[in-house]
């Protein structure tokens, strides 16, 4: 499977656009503001059903538009009846639009594919991707959220039943955020009104949990040859014990302090890699900033294998502009990872991208 053609229209920078890539590599080249991320954000859309850059939708739609569009045409092999392979077009589209309701701009998405509207769980599961960018360097520096993120962008592609859990569980958590806020405003906490939404909260978030720790211990015993490390998962547990432990600091916060959207990882690395004494430390604090690139290389290389043993496609791998924030070595593991799949890279200057390699490649050039 391979994404032959992306159409855009209202999307953040683009009026009207279509673009056609290789199946093999296209490098998108423009100076800063051209697009190029906008055009890595529709692509990841399509496989996401979500931004990786911002959480409101709306600000995805151009500037005085109403309307955004993200069109995707798809060609996959289809087995015919006489054996042999032929090729076969699905095509994914994604609408977001604003809408008025009481005085107040609501954005909402509708999914379809081959025009045939889906809901997101079921949208989302047609095409994959995974993407490397400079700012991926958050997994590692950043908050808890990043790192959540970064697990939530795996197992929301590759698994239905994480998709659907992930999604009862936000629409039961910002329900009951709003009953705390309600009972911090008022000082009048009814116990019945938190009942359902306690109880989806914690069947949801334990079926979240088992999926990470799943995730998390296929990470720490799968073979690292970029870097090696340890990763640990700080869970946040949920249940009717703990919901009542925190009872009253709920309260006071207005917020709900326990669960999955409370969790952590932790990826902890040798300071004594050459010798036989370990010394694990947390590589956000400790490590150099070439071992915390070379840690998000490595969480990138297992994301595409485990992408691809769960879904049995090869994901198509984006890079954004990262050959003007690596050097020379880590450039070269990069481009280990280009071989047999389908990538799009975008670039400021040609230049950063060596000369064999252009040979080989479709390319798209921005701002002209």
């Amino acid at each position: 499977m391979y994404l032959q053609s992306l159409f855009l229209q209202n999307f953040r920078s683009y009026k009207k656009a279509s673009f056609d890539f290789s199946q093999n590599t296209t490098l998108v080249i423009g100076p800063n503001t051209a697009g190029k991320t906008n055009l890595i954000e529709a692509i990841f859309f399509i496989a996401s059903g979500k931004s990786f850059r911002i959480d409101k939708d709306e600000q995805l739609i151009k500037f005085e538009e109403s309307v955004a569009r993200i069109k995707a045409r798809l060609q996959l092999p289809e087995q015919s009846d006489g054996g042999q392979a032929k090729l076969d077009d699905k095509d994914l589209e994604v609408v977001i639009a604003q809408g008025g309701v009481g005085g107040k701009v609501r954005p909402f998405k509708k999914y379809l594919v081959n025009d045939v509207s889906k809901k997101k769980v079921d949208f989302v599961g047609n095409f994959f991707a995974v993407l490397f960018a400079p700012s991926d360097l958050e997994i590692i520096v950043g908050s808890p959220s990043k790192r959540r993120d970064f697990i939530d962008n795996i197992l929301i592609q590759t698994d239905r039943e994480y998709r659907l859990a992930i999604g009862f569980y936000e629409k039961g958590l910002r329900i009951r955020n709003a009953l705390l806020h309600k009972v911090k405003e008022t000082g009048i906490r009814q116990d019945k009104e938190f009942a359902y939404w306690d109880n989806l909260l914690i069947i949801q978030g334990q079926k979240i949990t088992k999926k990470r720790e799943e995730f998390l211990d296929y990470i720490q015993k799968s073979k690292k040859d970029i870097l090696e490390f340890e990763i640990f998962y700080d869970k946040s547990v949920i249940s009717k014990e703990r919901l009542l432990q925190y009872k009253d600091a709920e309260v006071g916060s207005g917020v709900t302090l326990v669960g999955p959207h409370r969790d952590d990882i932790i990826i902890r690395i040798n300071l004594n890699e050459n010798s036989d004494k370990f010394e694990w430390v947390d590589i956000k604090f400790f490590g150099s900033r070439g071992q915390q690139r070379l840690a998000i290389l490595q969480l990138k290389l297992l994301e595409l294998i485990l992408i691809e043993q769960r879904a049995g496609v090869r994901p198509l791998l984006l890079l954004d502009d990262v050959f003007s924030e690596l050097d020379e070595g880590h450039i070269d593991l990069v481009l280990e990872m280009i071989p047999d799949r389908q990538t799009v890279i975008t670039t400021t200057h040609r230049e950063f991208v060596g000369k064999n390699l252009l040979k080989n490649m479709v390319m798209i050039e921005l701002g002209k």
